[in-house]
């Protein structure tokens, strides 16, 4: 068993791969689970029927970092936290490590496994902060040009990981961190509802002192969106006024002179992502 390590589960109304993602933590020897069920707990009860593991009800969806922040608060003392989505299945070894590479990088702050997705492809889980330019040419180009020069800085090519090693920034669907850390920069900031609090997170880490990693050989694998496709449109605008919080606070001296033309940009493409989706939607009530 890996004792050294709690795990908290942020779940919305996953379903059935909530008792999953619980069940593959147990079975890969992580003993303290917590499941933080924002929203109605009804659905979590179900999914963890016969698993004793302690459920926090919050009473509503606060968001996932303040979600994971309240299970923290309730896991215990362990040297590490695993933070978890609910649709994620952990790969037997993942857990220890995840933990070694804490204590072979004892400046490391977080540590994030190799993701793949349903299809057992690697998902660009690592990434680097980017600079305005990038931010922008990702921002206006990604959604129809996927591999564009912006996109291939911000997601490097190896981004699922080739090797331990330290980087920018990595994924929120799953990572690993240092309890002590987490406590001296206060967990997640609470001001964002859904995305861009892993990325705040982990720049806040750097600028504290501490190192961000990756471990290649933990794996998981994500079945992303399980939660989010109740609400796209609700959750586009989140991800886009997270992205422009996330630029106001990482702006310094003349570069806040260009937070006018981030939201400019960031509002566009929040109309091109909801026509898309749009679209999406109505191709799939077709057919």
């Amino acid at each position: 068993m890996v004792e050294r390590v709690a795990a908290v589960v942020v779940d919305y109304e996953a379903g059935p791969v909530l008792g999953e993602c619980v069940r593959s933590l147990l079975a890969d020897g992580v003993g303290n689970v917590v499941v933080v069920a924002n929203g109605s707990p009804g659905p979590a009860h179900r999914a963890l029927d016969g698993l004793e593991v302690p459920l926090v009800v919050t009473g509503r969806n606060v968001g996932y970092g303040a979600g994971a922040n309240r299970g923290l608060a309730v896991s215990g003392s362990s040297d590490y936290v695993l933070v978890c989505n609910p649709d994620l299945r952990v790969h037997p070894g993942a857990a220890t490590a995840l933990c070694a590479a804490l204590d072979a990088h004892p400046t490391w702050a977080i540590v994030g496994p190799r993701v793949m997705d349903a299809a057992g492809v690697v998902y660009p889980s690592v990434r680097r902060f980017p600079s305005m330019t990038d931010a922008a040419g990702h921002a206006l180009l990604a959604l129809f040009w996927p591999d564009n020069p912006f996109s291939r800085r911000y997601r490097p090519p190896d981004a699922g990981g080739t090797g331990t090693r330290a980087v920018d920034w990595v994924s929120g669907a799953c990572f690993c961190a240092r309890r002590s850390a987490m406590e001296e920069l206060g967990g997640f900031d609470e001001a964002y509802f859904m995305f861009a609090e892993d990325m705040d997170l982990c720049w806040r880490a750097h600028r504290a002192g501490w190192g961000v990693g990756v471990e290649p050989s933990a794996v998981v694998t994500h079945i992303e969106g399980v939660s989010r496709r109740r609400h796209p449109y609700r959750m586009l605008l989140a991800h886009h006024r997270s992205a422009l919080r996330f630029a106001a606070r990482r702006a310094t001296g003349p570069g806040r002179a260009a937070l006018p033309l981030a939201a400019a940009v960031l509002g566009a493409r929040l109309l091109a992502a909801v026509a898309d989706e749009a679209v999406r939607r109505r191709r799939g009530a077709e057919q």
